[in-house]
């Protein structure tokens, strides 16, 4: 045995080839958890915790003494190994996150590639997830949807990832921390339109909402309703961008030759190119990011 962990919470579980449970656990309410992720919980001989504090709240709840240890984005690639050694010598290891299922849009995955890399048997035991659970209740089309996790922060890295997306049809689901998502909601509405929208937040908790709108009204409401905790995004289907570039000169061609002629900065030089080609700024700012994405 490492000497990583304190103490074995099950010396059967010795007996058996080492393992790891990858653990739903509660986004909100701490009855929403299976009757085998609690056992599963008692019963192993590690928790690997996103946050340990966070975690043993649930433990405590539950009365489970199964000890803890640290699992997170900052330390995974030096704990990951420790916890493939522990489980090669018959440790079973509980992989939680702070809320939800791990490694979706949570730490994790490296733990599960080296598992798997190591023969080591990766047992799934299904919990509560956001991301389910929003699109449950969001009332849009979901026989198809794209799941794009977090946006990134920067503003440039944001909308190059929204402009890869801008082509799919299909319902887009977004996860977004409150003191960005107006930045998120502004540039979504430039590159993907004024969809239908809704905006899930605290679900599950004491305080659950569904934000239903367009983008634009959405926005508008948490512009002066700050909201508060982690959010969920679902956007409804969109019509891709039109494919066909309008005969003549492209939009891309009249901007940039707006941009000299005039000398104007580009977002000018676009907002007058479409006022003259009677287009909205949105649906001229999607066209405009579609020809560049076809001149790479």
């Amino acid at each position: 045995m490492s000497k990583m962990k304190p103490q074995a919470n099950n010396a059967s579980s010795r007996l058996s080839p080492g393992r790891l449970f990858v653990v739903g656990t509660p986004i909100g309410n701490l009855s929403d958890i299976t009757l085998r992720a609690l056992d599963t919980l008692k019963t192993a001989d590690l928790i690997a915790c996103e946050d340990t504090r966070r975690t043993q709240k649930l433990l405590n709840h539950y009365k489970i003494q199964t000890a803890t240890i640290s699992y997170h984005e900052h330390n995974e690639m030096t704990r990951a190994p420790e916890l493939i050694l522990e489980m090669e010598q018959g440790g079973a290891i509980a992989l939680v996150s702070d809320a939800g299922t791990p490694v979706l849009s949570d730490p994790g995955l490296r733990l599960v590639h080296l598992a798997v890399r190591h023969k080591i048997p990766v047992i799934p035991i299904p919990g509560p997830s956001a991301l389910v659970a929003a699109l449950a209740a969001a009332g849009l089309p979901m026989s198809e949807f794209i799941f794009a996790g977090f946006l990134p922060a920067r503003k440039s890295a944001r909308c190059r990832n929204l402009t890869e997306l801008a082509a799919s049809p299909k319902t887009i689901v977004f996860y977004e921390a409150p003191h960005r998502v107006l930045d998120a909601l502004r540039d979504i509405h430039d590159i993907l339109g004024d969809r239908e929208t809704v905006v899930a937040r605290e679900v599950t908790k004491i305080h659950e909402e569904f934000l239903r709108g367009s983008v634009a009204e959405i926005r508008k409401h948490l512009k002066e309703t700050p909201p508060k905790g982690e959010l969920t995004i679902i956007l409804g289907p969109g019509s891709p961008p039109r494919e066909k570039v309008p005969a003549g000169n492209s939009l891309l061609e009249e901007v940039e030759s707006t941009k000299v002629n005039q000398g104007l900065d580009e977002r000018s030089a676009l907002k007058a190119v479409a006022r003259v080609r009677g287009m909205s700024r949105s649906e001229a700012y999607r066209q405009l990011q579609f020809e560049k994405s076809m001149k790479k």
